[in-house]
């Protein structure tokens, strides 16, 4: 029986489960893999089976035996079940749960003495519809570019051994699918030896095993074996990066052989994997079952989107490979970003609670009272240092809230969903390069069709929910409608002793809320003008009162639902206002007076002084800009699962109001914030 779950409606089975025996601890024991067997419509039991049951064992595990034994006395099916082929960021011996499963009817993939699923799968599946053939492009493209693996705890960041070497894939002793190929010590050795044959004068570089370098298990290979040109590699960086510094790939069971094909190799494969016999490898043994040629995307599609079981953490659902692969994607990269430590200063006290949180894997952050105290604990411990972007020194990576921040705003000592961690300068500062502008930059120049239509996808989200930064609510007022009537101007005022005022405004002549309403009225004489007052200077907290806005706006409104709001107004009018990049994804014309992010690129008028690296740089479109300030710049944290999470979650925890709600400490000092209001700059000097 093959079986393609995500082909039908997800958690189907889960309705009426089918009692599933096992003999093996790890299944009791271990919640996840309890969760996705249960949500795939298998209820774990112990006991002999009746009729109807079923028997999981795990691969070719020491317990496995106990199954198939079982099986064979009481007849019942037997169920193959391993982890799916991207796992999670360590190996399952550091204690961390798989993202996917594989729930085999036939036998083990790695094992060729039967057909499997899988490999029936890849025999006599069509693998010729066009839509899934291009979700299998996609997806090998987003694995190799956010260099995830099945174990995706490495390093993109660093280099590899220098380019042109032969790649020896060592394994662990005693792994059941060495086993499976008849390997040992002495095989790896022939391989070994095979190439050097096969590549005189070469190179060679063995890749140890994750696990091995771990220290969980040996491998095959011992310093003894190397010489002036072999060396063993057990550092982090990415198999993706080893492979395309590769000329030839060398394996007998790995699944970087697999990866090796996806990376545009054809391995030399001495062993019996799933994916050797279909001409994309050279193989030392020949499969009479496997005559069929396969090209690599319809190799990928049957063993990473029709064949496993992907689990989403996040909703606690079955879900497709697609989102595994988002999944994956934040989570390792919170941990490359935050694996050194940090030291954070100019942090406030109600901010680090949730900070350690965002920051908290896999060491816990570590706060100091000045920067010079942090620098030095950094430099002592080997951490990086952090700093809240308006107190941050030279040479420090600057944080700040993201761009889908909460629901409330920071005044009330809401936590933020997002936060940005910039290693160049900072979003709102145009008078320096930042981590954002190299994405804007990039995403100019290379946006897939799937990223295009995620960008796309998550634009539709937004309006379709009204989503913004802080999403407050209120009443939307009543607007100018019908033929003829004038073009309603939405001026949002600032803060104005605000940094990005400060950065983003300099010479540009407009630099007070007044200015800015003042010559958005001389520029537009006859528009209907609506002033929002910014929420922290019409509670008094903050610097940007005007007096009498009605000399120049034919309206004055207080808090509303900004995402509404917005898709009523013609044009936003605006220093440097997040506002003007939200209107932007309504539709709206955005006219800028200062240097915001998104202005400069062409998709705003821009009155202001704009960076000349802005004004020659790539055009972005605005997915392009879309996905590179909400998709590749902030990091999001889920407040309910508590783990790194893609934008997309974030959109749904707000639409739902899954959010995390101010505790009582932080009501209480909101509230004494509000009525001790004239000395706000006593704490935020």
């Amino acid at each position: 029986m093959v079986h393609a779950p995500n082909d039908h409606p997800l958690d189907a089975g889960a309705e009426n489960p089918r009692r599933l025996y096992v003999f093996n601890g790890g299944f009791l024991f271990q919640k996840r893999i309890r969760r996705i067997l249960a949500l795939s419509g298998h209820r774990i039991s112990l006991g002999r089976p009746g009729a109807n049951d079923l028997i999981g064992v795990w691969g070719n595990a020491d317990t496995a035996h106990r199954g198939r034994r079982m099986a064979a006395r009481t007849k019942s099916p037997l169920l193959t079940i391993e982890d799916a082929f991207l796992r999670s960021l360590h190996p399952g011996r550091s204690g961390e749960a798989p993202i996917g499963l594989i729930i085999d009817h036939a036998g083990n993939h790695f094992d060729a003495s039967t057909p499997t699923d899988l490999e029936t799968l890849l025999a006599s599946h069509p693998l010729d519809d066009s839509a899934l053939l291009d979700r299998a492009r996609a997806a090998m493209a987003q694995m190799q570019d956010h260099h995830l693996s099945k174990y995706s705890a490495t390093r993109p960041d660093l280099d590899g051994p220098a380019a042109g070497y032969v790649l020896i894939i060592d394994q662990t002793k005693g792994d059941a699918s060495v086993t499976a190929s008849n390997g040992d010590r002495t095989r790896f050795l022939e391989m070994l030896t095979i190439a050097r044959e096969e590549h005189p004068g070469a190179r060679f570089v063995i890749k140890s095993h994750p696990e091995t370098a771990a220290g969980h298990r040996p491998g095959h290979y011992q310093d003894q074996d190397c010489a002036d040109n072999i060396s063993i590699y057990s550092g982090d960086a990415s198999p993706w990066t080893l492979l395309n510094g590769a000329t030839a790939v060398y394996t007998l069971s790995s699944q970087m052989g697999f990866e090796a094909i996806l990376a545009g190799h054809k391995p030399r494969v001495f062993g019996t994997p799933f994916y050797a016999g279909w001409g994309l490898t050279e193989d030392e043994i020949f499969f009479p079952r496997r005559g069929r040629r396969l090209t690599r995307a319809q190799l990928f599609a049957a063993a990473m989107i029709l064949y496993p079981i992907w689990y989403d953490p996040y909703r606690d659902c079955l879900c497709p490979l697609e989102t595994a692969i988002t999944t994956l994607t934040a989570q390792s990269r919170a941990w490359r970003e935050d694996r050194q430590g940090w030291v954070a200063s100019g942090m406030r006290l109600w901010k680090r609670g949730h900070l350690q949180k965002f920051f908290e894997a896999p060491q816990k952050l570590r706060f100091a009272a000045t920067p010079a105290q942090a620098k030095q604990l950094a430099h002592t411990d080997g951490r990086r240092h952090m700093a809240w972007a308006n107190t941050a020194p030279a040479n420090v990576a600057h944080v700040e809230d993201g761009f889908l921040r909460s629901k409330g705003l920071g005044a009330d000592l809401i936590p933020p969903l997002s936060l940005v961690v910039d290693h160049k300068g900072i979003y709102y500062d145009p008078t320096r390069p930042s981590d954002l502008e190299s994405h804007i930059s990039r995403r100019a120049l290379r946006l897939s069709p799937s990223e295009t239509q995620r960008a796309e996808r998550l634009i539709d989200q937004l309006n379709q929910h009204n989503l913004s930064k802080y999403n407050l609510s209120g009443e939307i007022p009543t607007l100018p409608t019908g033929p003829g009537r004038p073009p309603v101007i939405l001026v949002p005022g600032q803060v104005e002793d605000d940094a990005s005022i400060r950065k983003g405004t300099v010479e540009t002549g407009v630099s007070t809320n007044h200015h800015l309403l003042a010559q958005t009225r001389l520029d537009n004489p006859n528009a209907y003008i609506v002033w929002k007052p910014h929420p922290d200077v019409r509670a008094g907290l903050r610097k940007g009162h005007i007096d009498d806005p009605t000399q120049f706006a034919d309206l004055v409104i207080g808090d509303c639902d900004m995402g509404a709001l917005l898709k009523q107004v013609d044009e936003v009018s605006t220093m440097t206002s997040l506002t003007g990049f939200e209107a932007l994804l309504r539709g709206a014309r955005v006219v800028t007076y200062g240097a915001p992010f998104y202005a400069g690129w062409g998709l705003t008028t821009d009155r202001g002084e704009i960076p000349e690296r802005r004004l020659t740089g790539p055009r972005p479109t605005l997915a392009a800009l879309v996905h590179a300030c909400l998709i590749d710049y902030p990091r999001y944290f889920d407040p309910v699962s508590g783990l790194a999470c893609p934008v997309e979650i974030i959109v749904e925890r707000l639409q739902k109001d899954q959010i995390a709600k101010p505790g009582p400490f932080n009501r209480t000092l909101a509230k004494a914030q509000g009525l001790l209001s004239s000395y706000a700059h006593l704490w935020r000097s």
